[in-house]
């Protein structure tokens, strides 16, 4: 088959990732192979690729939003031909503090799709069965890609920062998975705050429903109950912070970030308000995500590449080029 392998990080201006032909997967005991119909493009897929995580498999084939049909393994609840989607949580050891406690996400020894293990950037892919989650008819292969991540993880993070029906919610970065956190917003007739750097995503914010938008140096015209932030920039966290009323709630949506600088704990902090951070994502999240995404009709906007532009993708990703949500097809 053919995959996209990154061998040894490095900056994706180096075009880190080969594309190649590589031997297909098979199936072992509790795992589905699937054809692969699409795989979006996370930024933590630009972490991997450029070693902000460390490496921990090489070679590697990257991608985690994964679309596909099953062609091998199953059993009477996912057979055959089923499409599925694929997340970045790929499995956990279900015996840990944390899983018998119900907090997976937490897991002490997770699989992590395209990074631990093979993912979604090859016309192939296996999944362990009891982390696939079957796709509504009505979310075509493109625009459910983006949902298996960036979609999944920002629900997670309006939850992880307690959003209620009516809140003033500021949302800081706007990229894929912010993109698709206004529509769920939206949806829970919330007033949505976008801060961004961008032109075009702020003309993007706008178009999806945002009440106000504005750049990373001007600040939301309320005191905002709930915040998160998706850039991987201390400086935002510190930006969220400034916005909050008393009791307010700060949800950091990023696995890697850099410093948060030192900031006026009287001014910002006091006044319990709380600063949370966002890991991972369970499987109970993803399938209240995909269900409510396909009862409001979320459709992200998507730019496709083929797998032989998986570099350029990711490139899109960093510069910020993309608005909404990038997806290779293979």
């Amino acid at each position: 088959m053919k995959a996209a392998i990154l061998r040894a990080p490095a900056n994706i201006r180096e075009n880190p990732l080969t594309v190649a032909e590589v031997p297909q997967p098979q199936a072992g005991p509790g795992q589905v192979l699937l054809r692969v119909r699409a795989c979006g493009v996370c930024r933590t897929d630009l972490h991997i690729v450029e070693g902000e995580l460390a490496p921990l498999r090489s070679p590697l084939i990257p991608g985690h939003q994964i679309v596909g049909d099953i062609v091998d393994g199953g059993g009477p609840h996912l057979p055959v031909g089923a499409r599925v989607g694929v997340s970045w949580v790929g499995g956990v050891d279900g015996t840990c503090p944390y899983c018998r406690r119900n907090l997976e996400n937490l897991c002490d020894s997770p699989t992590f799709t395209g990074y631990t293990v093979d993912g979604g950037y090859a016309e192939y892919a296996l999944a362990r069965e009891d982390f696939v989650f079957p796709l509504p008819a009505s979310l075509d292969d493109l625009h459910a890609a983006p949902l298996l991540c960036a979609g999944i993880i920002g629900f997670r993070s309006l939850r992880v920062a307690g959003v209620e029906p009516g809140d003033n919610v500021g949302l800081f970065g706007f990229g894929s998975s912010a993109s698709l956190a206004i529509a769920v917003l939206l949806a829970w007739k919330c007033n949505v705050h976008v801060s961004t750097r961008g032109e075009s995503h702020r003309r993007l914010a706008v178009s999806l429903g945002a009440r106000w938008v504005g750049d990373e140096h001007e600040k939301p015209p309320v005191e905002l109950d709930r915040a998160v932030t998706f850039a991987p920039s201390g400086e935002v966290v510190i930006a969220a912070l400034s916005s909050l009323r008393k009791g307010g709630v700060v949800a950091i949506n990023a696995i890697h970030l850099d410093r948060i600088p030192q900031f006026d704990y009287d001014r910002l902090l006091w006044g319990e308000r709380q600063i949370r951070s966002v890991a991972n994502m369970t499987r109970a999240d993803a399938r209240d995500f995909l269900g409510l995404a396909a009862t409001i009709g979320l459709r992200p906007q998507v730019t496709s590449f083929p797998l032989d532009q998986a570099n350029q993708a990711l490139a899109a990703i960093e510069s910020d080029s993309v608005d909404g949500s990038a997806v290779i097809v293979p």
